[in-house]
Parts: structure tokens; sequence; C-alpha cells
């Protein structure tokens, strides 16, 4: 059995996150060793090229005895229920203390922290309140589980005065105490159940994000975002009209408006993300920026012009009056009811919705009552297309096809005038794709090589 040297660090994983603990332990001056589960995980020899005297241990981690390690930091990737790492995460005080990359990140942190979870629209908040905060003149570093690793961000940007952060279910399990100047939990829905066992354990899981924070920011309407933890000051964003203090959507002089209780802030039209789901990540990120002091007119600004992300609700084209629209981010339920709800109301047509993957044993019943009043048809596909098929029978047309591209000719044969195809899965795409981009990358391909609509 190999043993971890006393007083050193033990890093489990060697992902992007673990190479971001090892770049980061570095520059501390921390020694540490690091074991990975896979026999030969990918990036090995480029790690011990840069690493040449780092002890690396592969394989099972019954085999490694950590009773000595001056702490065991594990990536986000890794099972806390994985054997061999079980028994010290269950010690209850015994042993060395397991953490992950973010506790490190607070740890070394000397700036405000915004941090964002939610089982969905997490990387557009995160990404749309960084753009606000440069706009607004501050030196801003954005990242987290969206884009750079947080531990890098250190380094990358020394001088931030805010790190803007996107945080998981699996980074948060492992953070004791985040002390953000402004968290929000955005929304919850079924997702990672395999990882955190039930939904009590997964909200568990993302209601860390409150540990120690000034200010949180809550759906008003998901009940399930709102802080268990004491936090001084919470700020609720809703779709409807605002109650109070609350940030919402109002008629004002004749037409919507994003308010702040009785106040109007700007037109929802001018705001370039479509849909209502969008509305409310803007009102989220208004609420967090608000606490940190941004200016509104710059926070205004912003969202004049920031467009969404790709594979979130992104307009590829519209085609003869049907519009196209790329959601393959939308790998859940409830990503794909914000996706539906977002778009269904707004249309003067109809919604085709292309759906499928692997559904993780999910439950799809909650698409069927949007899908009756929106939808023209369903198109299902990939492995859980039978299972999609089934639930939606009866209630909404529904054709079940092998794959996206045969999805996408069904919705090219009946998109009409005033409609809307939309790639929202509501699945992940590892059945017939590498990972969501590229399933919405062969979505826009299939468009830029000459798909057009008929009615």
């Amino acid at each position: 059995m190999t043993k971890v040297p006393a007083d050193y660090t033990l890093i489990i994983g060697l992902g992007v996150s673990g190479q971001a603990i090892a770049r980061h332990l570095t520059r501390q001056g921390v020694p540490f060793m690091i074991a990975d589960t896979r026999e030969t995980p990918a990036g090995l020899e480029t790690f011990r090229a840069v690493y040449p005297h780092v002890e690396v241990a592969c394989g099972p981690l019954q085999a490694l005895d950590m009773r000595q390690a001056r702490e065991i930091v594990v990536s986000p990737g890794i099972d806390l229920r994985t054997p061999g790492l079980a028994e010290y995460a269950n010690a209850e005080g015994e042993g060395p203390p397991i953490v992950g990359e973010i506790a490190l990140f607070v740890r070394a942190c000397r700036a405000p922290i915004a941090a964002i979870t939610g089982s969905n629209a997490k990387s557009t908040v995160t990404t749309l309140l960084g753009e606000m905060a440069r706009e607004a003149g501050r030196r801003v570093a954005v990242g987290g589980n969206l884009g750079t690793p947080a531990l890098d961000l250190l380094a990358q940007v020394p001088d931030a005065e805010l790190f803007v952060l996107e945080l998981s279910s699996f980074q948060l399990e492992t953070t004791a105490r985040m002390g953000a100047e402004t968290a929000a939990f955005l929304n919850l829905c079924e997702d990672h159940l395999d990882r955190h066992g039930d939904m009590h354990g997964y909200r568990a899981a993302k209601q860390r994000v409150f540990r120690g924070a000034r200010h949180a920011v809550v759906n008003a309407d998901d009940a399930a975002t709102w802080p268990d933890a004491e936090v001084h000051e919470v700020a609720r964003f809703t779709t409807g009209s605002p109650a109070g203090d609350d940030w919402g959507i109002a008629e004002h002089a004749g037409e919507s408006w994003l308010m702040h209780g009785d106040t109007p802030l700007m037109p929802t039209r001018d705001v370039r993300m479509p849909g209502r789901h969008n509305h409310a990540n803007a009102l989220a990120a208004l609420a967090m920026g608000a606490q940190l002091e941004l200016p509104l007119a710059a926070m205004c600004r912003v969202l004049e012009y920031f467009p969404g992300l790709p594979h979130r609700g992104e307009l590829v084209v519209e085609r003869d009056g049907v519009r196209w629209i790329n959601d393959s981010k939308g790998t859940n339920v409830g990503a794909t009811l914000a996706a539906i709800d977002g778009v269904g109301p707004v249309l003067e047509g109809r919604l085709i919705l292309l759906a499928g993957g692997d559904g993780k044993g999910a439950d799809f019943t909650p698409l069927v009552e949007p899908l009756r009043r929106y939808a023209r048809e369903v198109v299902v596909f990939g492995r859980d297309a039978q299972r999609l098929e089934h639930v939606m029978s009866g209630h909404v047309p529904v054709t079940r096809v092998a794959d996206l591209d045969a999805a996408m000719r069904r919705a090219q044969a009946i998109a009409c005038a005033g409609d809307a195809v939309l790639l929202s899965p509501a699945c992940a795409s590892l059945d017939q794709f590498p990972h969501y981009m590229a399933r919405g990358d062969a979505f826009r391909q299939w468009l830029t090589q000459g798909g057009a609509t008929t009615c």
C-alpha cells in the first residue's frame, strides 16, 4: 500500500481542477502528491513532465494510505463516496480534513466574491454580471465552473477587485464556508441525483453557497432556493410583478419593464437576450450588481448588447419566418422548461421542440403542460426517445426519429412562418455526441449547410 508522506497535501483527481490545484499549491510552496482513480488518466505524461518530482498514484484509492496527509483536496469530479475515500469523508473529525478547490480559493482570496449557483442559467448570469462589472470599470475576474478555474484566476488576475464565480454542487459540497459578498441560488430542478442521492442532498450542496454570505439573491418563484442559513440581506427576483423591494417585471408606460420594486429600470424589449427566462437572468444579475454598487446605467447598457452564451437560447438563424434556436445546454428538464416558457409566449406561431438523448432517469412529465400550450410537435431522438414519446403521446403531437439530423429534417418539413424550432433536449448528449457543445454545433452546421423551412 502506498502511503501519503506526513504533512503532504493529497490531491485526488488529475483533471482540469486537479491540475489547477497543483499549480496553486506549487505557488504556495505546499508539498503534495496526486492520486487518480484511473490507471492511465489523460494528461498524465504531461503532468509528470511539468512535475517530475511529484509522486502520482493511479488506480483504486483503496491502495492508498491517506492517514498522515496534511489535507486531502478532492477535485469536483470525484464522488466523496468513492471506495478508499469514503472512510475518510465519514470519519467525523478523525483523520485529515477533506476540502475542495473552492475552499482553497476562499482561503487565499482577498477581494469580494460574487457566487452563482443553480440547476440552470449559472453560466449566463455569471458572464452577464462579469460584463456589468467591466462596463462599470471594475477589475474583475470571472470563472470557476465556467471557463478558468478559480485558483488560476488568483494568479492570472492578482489585482482583481472582484471575483465572479459560477459554482456547481460538486464544488460546493467540499466548501465549508463561501463568505461571498453576494451569493445567488437561481433555481432548482432534478439533476445529478446519481451523485447526491436525492433532491434533498442536491439542494443541501447548493445551499452551501450562502454560508458566510453578506447578501443573498434568490428566486421568489422557487422556495427551494431560499437560504436555510441566516443571511443578513436577501433580495428576490421574479418574472411576475415585484412585491415590496423585489426585482421583477410589470407594466409601465403601456409596456413591459424590468422593475426594482416600484422603480422602472428598462423596457424588456430592450433586453437583447430573448425570452422570459433571460429576463429572470437579467434581474438576478441586476440584484447582485446593486449589492456590489455597480451603476444602474452601466448594467442596463450591458443588457442592451449582451447576446447570451452559445448553446443557451442562441438564435442561430431566422429563415422564411421560422426561428431556429440552439439551447443544447438544456440538458435537464428544468432547463428545457425554462426555454419553453421563455420562447413559447412570444411566438406568433407554434413551437417545434427537438428533445432527446440520455435523460439520466429524469421525470419528463413536467414538460407536457407547457408543450400542450405552445407546441406544434415534439420531435424526439436518441437513447430516451421512447420514454419521451410515451410521456408525450396523447397530449401533444410527437414523432420519434433516430438522431438529431433526422429531427431537424422533420422540423424543416412541418415548420410554418411564425414558428420556432427549439433544440432544448432535456437530456445529456453523451449517447450520440461527446458533449452538449458538439450537439449544438451540429444543429448550427446543419442550418448553415442549407436547411430551409417549408409549410
